[in-house]
C-alpha cells in the first residue's frame, strides 16, 4: 500500500473517532479548533433555515409561530374589532408567517457571516448544553443578525401583502401606533419573532448533530 494512501486513510480514521468522542463525550468541544465550532453550528443554521424556510413552516408549528404584536396578538385583535370578526387578522397573521419563511430561506448568508466574524474561544457554554453553540451564537450576534435580518422581512413584509392588510385594518384607527401597529412596528416585531424561532430550531440542530457522528464529521472534518 503507497504511504499516501496510509496517511490519508489514517486522517479519515482519525477524525471518524473525533466525531465519535464528540458526540459521546460533549467536553471533547472545548478542543476543537474554531473552525470545528464554526462547521457545527454553521450545519445547523443552515438546517434551521432549511426548514423554516418551507412553506407555511412558520404557522403550522406553534413554537414559533408569528403573532401580531401586543400580548401575543390578543390586543391587536380588540383594536381590529369587525376586521378581526370577519377573519382578517388571522390572514395578517398567516402573511406575517410567510414573510418570516422568505426572511429565512435568505438569511443563509447572513447567519454564515455572523459565524465566521465571532471569536469562537474558551466558551464553557459551548461544553455544558447540547445548544451551547447556538446559545453563543445568540448572545453573541443577536443584534447584528438582527439588524440584517430585518430589512429581509421587511421586503418580505411588503411581498406578502402584510403591510398592505395592516394599513386597511388599521385605517381611522388612532390607537394602532401606540400598539406597535405600523409598518415599522409590524417589522420589528416580526424580526423578533422570526429569530427566535431560528434559534430555536438551530437549538434542535445542534443537538442532533452533536448526537450523529456521521452528520457531525461533515461539519467539522
Amino acid at each position: 500500500m503507497a504511504l499516501d494512501e496510509i496517511m490519508m486513510r489514517r486522517m479519515v480514521l482519525t477524525g471518524v473517532a473525533g466525531a465519535v468522542a464528540l458526540a459521546n463525550a460533549p467536553w471533547a468541544l472545548a478542543k476543537l479548533p474554531a473552525s470545528g465550532v464554526k462547521g457545527l453550528i454553521g450545519n445547523a443554521s443552515d438546517g434551521a433555515l432549511d426548514r423554516l424556510a418551507e412553506p407555511g413552516a412558520f404557522y403550522r408549528d406553534t413554537a414559533v409561530r408569528i403573532l401580531l404584536p401586543g400580548a401575543n396578538g390578543k390586543l391587536a385583535s380588540k383594536l381590529f374589532g369587525m376586521g378581526d370578526k370577519l377573519g382578517l387578522t388571522t390572514n395578517l397573521t398567516k402573511s406575517l408567517n410567510d414573510a418570516g419563511g422568505r426572511a429565512a430561506g435568505e438569511a443563509k448568508p447572513v447567519f454564515r457571516a455572523a459565524i465566521d466574524n465571532l471569536r469562537w474561544t474558551d466558551a464553557p457554554g459551548l461544553v455544558s448544553r447540547n445548544d451551547g453553540a447556538t446559545h453563543y451564537l445568540q448572545r453573541s450576534a443577536g443584534d447584528v443578525l438582527f439588524g440584517k435580518v430585518s430589512p429581509l422581512v421587511g421586503s418580505a413584509l411588503e411581498n406578502v401583502g402584510a403591510f398592505r392588510q395592516l394599513d386597511q385594518l388599521s385605517r381611522g384607527n388612532q390607537l394602532m401606533a401606540s400598539a406597535g401597529l405600523t409598518r415599522d412596528g409590524l417589522t420589528r416585531s416580526v424580526t423578533e419573532q422570526a429569530l427566535k424561532g431560528i434559534f430555536h430550531y438551530m437549538a434542535d440542530e445542534e443537538a442532533a448533530l452533536r448526537r450523529d457522528p456521521a452528520a457531525l464529521l461533515k461539519g467539522i472534518f
